[in-house]
């Protein structure tokens, strides 16, 4: 049965009497996250995670301590461990998470619950976080600047020889555990199979750079060692079809999550299969909507921005509004790498549906720019629309943006390159740690919010 708090504890209220102050932004971050509106959106979520949890069942942990120790972990970086440690052993935040005397959930029941947390929730809480921005006078929305980054997904380089020596040796792992549950049953197993994992790794590994070498006798060699990866990934693979059919065929305990498992690796691997021909044989481009990059993140898009540290990211692309006050008052996970120009619309558009009203000034990067995207911003009313032109500028345009307010709006909008980076260094905005999409939408939500609450702790 779901709980939504603990009782006040009178004990605890005693000895936190002994202990110094709550820290002031800490004490004011605790102060809005007691907003009814934002703790009746996680409790609706959480409430969801079985057909009865709000009837039977033993109690859970409280809805309250879920929120405040999921809101800790991202505003002080903290890995699941690392929160359950470290409010565990502090007074200070036992008190902030409203756990008191009671035992800690551990960090296992912390990723449960925050697995039943939907990204489309953590979108209405942070807009819910900006109304309270406004009602506490933290901004006003009257000037907006926006930007996108790159949000890497937590893989390593990709590369065809890497993918498929990953695809088997998960194949090959699951399949050995699938032998002994249909032992243990008594089932006829496949035949002929060999566990490649080890030779596939160092196949993988001597690949290397050998086709990009400059002899054509190490390149000769290179394509033989990535027929034999080849051969070993297809053998992997049929036996890994065949144990797919009898396990579901003869339904046993620990059979349906092995089954899953084989499901949903065997086309990714059969895909990694089809480009490696594609482009290592066939010497096809191979566009990067079609590629996979990664089996265990297969969401991943390929994404260039022409930057010179960087000229490939692997991730997705997201698109952040900052309004006055340093508050991000609308984010949106874009699908590939769709032009920059495109989402001045839906920035408008969405700072309209948030604040009920235009920015007296909204500012972009040159990329952004375009007559229309002008024309869009003055006909909903924007005073000041600052979108410098990429390229030659004639007399009258270059006047144009040498005019006091341009000017001081432009100085303003480069203020957005180091909210993005302490989103990036201080909430886990560089890379995300979680796995699949709905996990990545989840990491973006929870680092948003968690850096609006560090700004109105600050203000």
């Amino acid at each position: 049965m779901l709980r939504e708090h603990y009782p006040t504890d009178k004990l605890f209220e005693e000895i936190a009497g002994y202990l110094p102050a709550m820290d002031p932004s800490l004490a004011k971050i605790d102060r809005y996250l007691e907003d009814e509106r934002l703790y009746r959106l996680i409790q609706k979520d959480l409430s969801q995670r079985w057909p009865k949890t709000l009837q039977t069942g033993r109690s859970s942990t409280p809805v309250e301590v879920v929120l405040r120790m999921l809101v800790i972990k991202r505003l002080y970086g903290y890995s699941y461990e690392e929160t359950e440690r470290n409010v565990n052993d502090s007074l200070v935040l036992r008190k902030f998470c409203r756990v008191y005397l009671h035992a800690v959930p551990d960090d296992t029941t912390l990723i449960r619950w925050a697995n039943v947390i939907h990204p489309k929730t953590l979108e209405k809480f942070n807009q819910r976080i900006t109304h309270l921005a406004m009602e506490h006078k933290v901004t006003k929305g009257r000037k907006l600047r926006t930007d996108g980054t790159v949000v890497e997904t937590n893989i390593h380089a990709p590369s065809d020889s890497r993918q498929l020596a990953d695809s088997v040796r998960v194949l090959a792992r699951t399949l050995l555990r699938a032998r002994k549950v249909l032992k243990a049953a008594g089932q006829r197993l496949p035949p002929g199979f060999r566990n490649f994992t080890g030779i596939a790794r160092r196949r993988a590994r001597q690949i290397g750079g050998m086709l990009s070498a400059r002899k054509e006798s190490v390149r000769a060699i290179g394509k033989q060692k990535y027929q034999e990866l080849l051969g070993m990934t297809r053998k992997t693979v049929k036996w890994s079809t065949q144990m797919l059919e009898q396990l579901q065929h003869h339904q046993r305990q620990g059979s349906e999550r092995l089954a899953q498992s084989l499901a949903t690796f065997i086309p990714r691997s059969q895909q990694v299969i089809d480009q490696t021909i594609r482009r290592v044989f066939k010497k096809e481009q191979v566009s990067a909507r079609e590629k996979l990059v990664s089996i265990f993140e297969p969401h991943t898009d390929i994404i260039r921005r022409g930057k010179e540290s960087q000229p490939v990211e692997y991730g997705h692309k997201i698109w952040l509004n900052e309004v006055d006050g340093g508050i991000i008052s609308h984010y949106r996970i874009l699908n590939g790498n769709p032009e920059d120009e495109q989402q001045w619309k839906p920035t408008l558009q969405a700072h309209l549906a948030t604040f009920k009203k235009s920015p007296q000034q909204a500012s972009a990067d040159r990329g952004l720019y375009s007559i229309p995207n002008e024309t869009f911003a003055h006909d909903l009313g924007v005073q000041h629309v600052i979108l410098p032109k990429p390229g030659y500028r004639t007399k009258p345009r270059r006047k144009h943006e040498h005019l006091a307010w341009f000017v001081k709006g432009r100085k303003w909008h480069a203020g957005v390159e180091g909210r993005i980076s302490v989103l990036k260094r201080a909430h886990g905005l560089g890379r995300c740690l979680a796995h699949g999409f709905s996990g990545f939408q989840g990491w973006v939500g929870w680092g948003v919010i968690a850096g609006n609450l560090a700004v109105m702790g600050r203000t």
